[in-house]
């Protein structure tokens, strides 16, 4: 338009206000129909856009702000999960993003019963809401934090994508610990009460997610030593495969592999061990008691 005003005779200049304001609509307008059309496309063909993953990876998120106020433990497990399987998924090539997301989703089926998983009993000496209640009664309470999830993630409108990691990260596994409880005390325990109704991860990344969450739970009530933790994510690798649940996603043993390798250096970056400080010397505490700063200046 400016250049079509030079060759125009003869020239007002009052025709420039004219063409900056035209050239700043039609840039917003044609800036908000591209991203409209985009939006409304992904939406209409059920497509998860990074728009909306990235959305979804805000702290502020009203399931995220949830689970950090009602259920912190299972918050705090979340974030680290995520933060082990973006890694994992970026060493094999899968969608790291998707992968963080979806784990920070996939426990928020807790939020209904949050007392009753042990990463939220946090008061000591309080007692175990699990305590008298028969193991199949335990296992059920727990297996249902899969069906709350998928409400929650209705209600939410959380997409298909993210969803899918909430059933997947157990799979069809067994609540391991309650049917064994049960049969230490002499039951004989029907492996369908105590069983994940799955389905299997069906994507690359859900299998991180799952291998992400088995990890980040067994080593945090383990020992932090390098070698148990590496013994530990091997375990780990091993009872799944063992099991069947990568049947149906097409990770390869060189995924599974790098997928190890980046576990092992994030836990033992997490777990790494700290020096302990000496005691304040009886300097520090006469300064401290003084109100003066008690590391004196060269």
């Amino acid at each position: 338009m400016a250049a079509f005003w030079l060759f125009e005779m003869p020239r007002a200049t009052i025709d420039l206000a004219w063409i900056g304001l035209a050239a700043a609509i039609h840039g917003v307008g044609s800036a908000v129909l591209g991203l409209g059309i985009f939006v409304l496309l992904a939406f209409a063909l059920r497509i998860t856009s990074r728009i909306q993953l990235l959305e979804l990876a805000q702290p502020e998120h009203p399931l995220l702000r949830r689970l950090q106020e009602e259920a912190p433990g299972t918050y705090h497990h979340s974030m680290l999960v995520g933060a082990l399987a973006e890694r994992a998924a970026v060493a094999v090539g899968a969608d790291a993003l998707l992968a963080r997301v979806g784990a920070y989703y996939h426990d928020i089926g807790k939020l209904a019963m949050p007392g009753y998983y042990i990463e939220n009993m946090l008061e000591a000496g309080a007692a175990n809401p699990h305590e008298g209640l028969p193991p199949e009664e335990s296992a059920r309470i727990i297996r249902a934090h899969v069906t709350n999830g998928l409400e929650l993630a209705r209600k939410y409108r959380l997409p298909e994508a993210v969803r899918d990691f909430i059933p997947q990260h157990h799979g069809t596994r067994l609540v391991s610990y309650f049917y064994r409880i049960a049969v230490r005390d002499g039951r004989q325990p029907d492996p369908a009460d105590y069983r994940y109704a799955g389905p299997r991860p069906q994507t690359r990344e859900a299998a991180i997610v799952m291998l992400a969450d088995s990890c980040e739970a067994v080593i945090r009530a383990g020992d932090h030593d390098p070698a148990a933790i590496d013994a530990a994510v091997d375990a780990v690798i091993a009872e799944r495969l063992a099991e069947g649940q990568f049947d149906d996603c097409d990770v390869t043993m060189r995924d599974l592999q790098a997928i190890a390798r980046t576990f092992k250096a994030t836990f033992r970056a997490v777990y790494h061990p700290r020096v302990r400080y000496p005691q304040p010397t009886p300097e520090e505490l006469a300064s401290v008691a003084r109100g003066e700063t008690p590391v004196r200046s060269s």
